[in-house]
């Protein structure tokens, strides 16, 4: 497909690039959160389309840091990188707040409850509420890796994303990084000003980092999925894990696995 080969080609450079940079150098320490028994079996079962261990040093995670998790669902990346943090770096978790519907997560209640639940890993979180009203995510200038997944197109489809974004640039120090995934739209149809499918085209979701103030570092196909055509009858969520289909063709979909999703990787100016 044409859509699908154009952006295998603009990613090839990057990929040669990362792969030289991070083979072999993988953090152990990474490693040994993702290959915790205490993790959730569901979400260990997502690991294979998630490639947690890449992801994150794709991003530049590292055990020092001080990151913010925006909306983290129910908990796969918090799994992961709330132990990782735990002694030497600092994690927060920013989420809706209860009185604003159009950032409600349903999965909040129960996030809460496994924080609460497991407190030898839990305990430092930090939580603050985020949403159109509520942007101070932490003293402006002190964080230095703000990380999304799969969030980009719920704030295009309510009108927020540009304030959203400035929300993570004010937050970064400078030279800070912002990661995204985001599940990737077709390269050739227009871009859904409501992001109502669920997908968001690359070049798109790189305009409006832009626009807020960020350099474009670079991406990477890690999560791809050329099997995913982006034009399914209910969105990206005809896909796993969602599957609103029910049970109808849901051989096909499961064979085609998890959404096609981009990374990107975004820098805060030093000046």
């Amino acid at each position: 497909m044409i859509h699908a080969a154009t952006r295998l080609r603009a990613g090839a450079t990057f990929l040669l690039l990362l792969s030289a940079g991070v083979a072999g150098a993988a953090d152990p320490a990474l490693q040994s959160a993702v290959a915790s028994p205490a993790r959730s079996a569901k979400f260990v079962a997502r690991d294979a389309a998630r490639h947690p261990v890449q992801t994150l040093e794709f991003f530049g995670l590292r055990a020092d840091q001080s990151v913010v998790e925006i909306s983290p669902g129910g908990g796969y990346w918090t799994e992961i990188l709330a132990p990782y943090l735990h002694a030497a770096g600092t994690f927060t978790v920013a989420l809706s707040p209860p009185e604003d519907p159009r950032t409600y997560d349903p999965a909040k209640d129960s996030f809460l409850l496994k924080l609460a639940g497991d407190p030898a890993r839990y305990g430092k979180v930090k939580r603050v509420e985020f949403s159109p009203a509520h942007l101070e995510l932490a003293p402006a200038g002190s964080v230095d890796l703000v990380l999304t997944f799969r969030n980009l197109h719920n704030w295009i489809g309510d009108g927020f994303a540009p304030e959203a974004l400035g929300a993570f640039y004010r937050a970064l120090k400078p030279g800070g990084i912002l990661g995204i995934e985001d599940h990737r739209a077709r390269s050739d149809r227009p871009q859904d000003p409501k992001a109502g499918n669920g997908y968001v085209r690359q070049d798109y979701a790189i305009e409006l980092a832009r626009k807020a103030g960020f350099e474009f570092v670079g991406s990477s196909e890690v999560n791809a999925n050329p099997r995913d055509t982006a034009d399914w009858p209910d969105g990206v969520w005809t896909l796993p894990p969602t599957l609103t289909l029910g049970d109808k063709d849901r051989a096909k979909y499961v064979a085609i696995g998890e959404a096609d999703n981009f990374l990107l990787k975004f820098r805060k100016p030093l000046h």
